[in-house]
């Protein structure tokens, strides 16, 4: 039985929307969270803000007092969990509880549920499914077509509605997009949606990236709103409107703002990465690419490799961390080894111009350096990274990187791939065709 979907619009329902994740799995950090994000995408495509999240435990009383707490602030509570047939699913039990109310069963669940199962056999009064048939008295059945366990909506008290979902994410988003999407926009949406345009940055940090865009930032619709990653800055801009076409509209302004402002250090948009963005530069110029890698191990290469299309472009690597395979497979010299080091310019100048010659392509990156955390020296510390770009032409670009000390290994090798490709970027926007 589906959700009767006819609520009038109620203007004064609107504002307060929770999500609240519930298993004491999500708390020992058993499984990552990825209901509570979901839900948040659905409710910003609906026009609907969310301000803020709850993970609690399998305890009943817990979630009672929880669930009393965010009726007195919120008008709208979506859960997820605790809807199975197990002793510690007490989402339901818990939710009647905290309001002083019964469940009741509801048999044609029952029918369903054993239809489901094609087992007719299953005993009437000791199966723990049973316990998924019981809802309050005036809660509205969400249908679960992928599962055993349905959710409710319920209104306990007026201007406070749950709705409950299972745990199991294709449950939870097939129960959403079959029933609980419309109720949701019938009864809470004023008919406005959220969209959102990313620009992704490299080579300039949050802190001077917001310093610059102040103005910016400070913006109501659309709002502007910075995120720092690893080798990379996120502006998410983000407009309410009434279709996502008017929403571009209010974004395109800001974005082109952007785009002229900051050129040089946007290399791409939503879903783009360093990786993708390189390879598309080179399928247009019909160019190849290899790699040398040696502090790296191999990530440079795996980077670009879980790109789709990189076997247009790529044609491989040579992983040479350690000086016999330097001299064997890239031909360097034993003088330029003893003389400037592993960890040189002169070293990784060798190795891409050696790499791109010997793998035949049209351009090569190299990389040598320290990654800790042993090894360094004052000279030479945890952190000094040399990469060289080969391209036609015989042109080439040395770069020397010098990480903070306070990085990990793998942040100074990711920091390394990310300023390797984003430094290829810059050169094939300097030289396009």
């Amino acid at each position: 039985m589906k959700a009767s979907l006819n609520h009038p619009s109620n203007n004064s329902y609107r504002n307060g929307v929770e999500i609240l994740s519930i298993g004491t799995e999500l708390l020992l950090g058993n499984i990552v969270n990825t209901n509570a994000q979901w839900i948040s995408e659905q409710l910003s495509s609906l026009g609907l803000n969310h301000f803020r999240q709850s993970t609690i435990g399998d305890n009943s009383e817990r979630i009672g007092s929880l669930v009393q707490e965010i009726s007195s602030r919120s008008n709208l509570l979506i859960t997820t969990g605790g809807l199975g047939p197990t002793p510690d699913d007490l989402t339901t039990e818990a939710i009647a509880k905290s309001f002083n109310v019964s469940l009741f069963e509801r048999k044609y669940l029952w029918d369903q549920m054993k239809q489901k199962l094609s087992n007719s056999k299953l005993k009437d009064y000791s199966s723990s499914l049973r316990k998924q048939c019981f809802f309050p008295k005036d809660a509205e059945i969400i249908n679960n077509p992928r599962g055993t366990a349905p959710g409710m909506i319920w209104e306990p008290i007026k201007g406070f509605t749950i709705l409950t979902f299972p745990g199991v994410p294709s449950e939870l988003k097939a129960m959403w997009k079959e029933s609980a999407c419309e109720f949701i926009q019938n009864k809470f949406s004023d008919g406005f949606v959220f969209f959102s345009n990313t620009l992704k940055f490299s080579g300039i940090g949050e802190s001077t990236l917001s310093a610059k865009i102040d103005n910016l930032l400070k913006l109501k619709n659309p709002t502007v709103a910075p995120y720092a990653n690893l080798g990379e800055v996120k502006l998410r801009i983000t407009a309410k409107a009434k279709n996502s076409s008017e929403a571009k509209k209010i974004i395109n302004p800001v974005k082109a703002k952007l785009k002229e402002e900051f050129s040089k250090f946007i290399f791409g948009e939503n879903d783009d990465n360093l990786a993708s963005v390189v390879i598309k530069e080179l399928k247009k110029r019909k160019e190849t690419l290899v790699f040398a890698e040696s502090c790296t191990g191999g990530l440079l290469s795996s980077s670009i490799t879980s790109i789709s299309e990189s076997s247009e472009v790529f044609k491989g690597s040579i992983i040479s961390y350690s000086n016999e395979l330097k001299k064997s497979l890239l031909n360097i010299s034993e003088n330029q080894l003893k003389r400037y080091g592993a960890v040189s310019k002169e070293v990784a100048e060798a190795m891409s111009i050696n790499a791109k010659e010997k793998l035949s392509a049209d351009w090569a990156i190299s990389i040598s350096g320290l990654a800790g955390p042993n090894g360094g020296s004052q000279e030479k510390p945890i952190g000094l990274v040399y990469i060289s770009i080969a391209g036609p032409k015989n042109q080439i670009t040395n770069i020397k990187k010098i990480f903070n000390s306070t990085r990990n290994r793998v942040e100074i090798q990711t920091l390394s791939v990310n300023v390797s490709l984003n430094s290829l970027r810059l050169i094939l926007l300097s030289n396009s065709k």
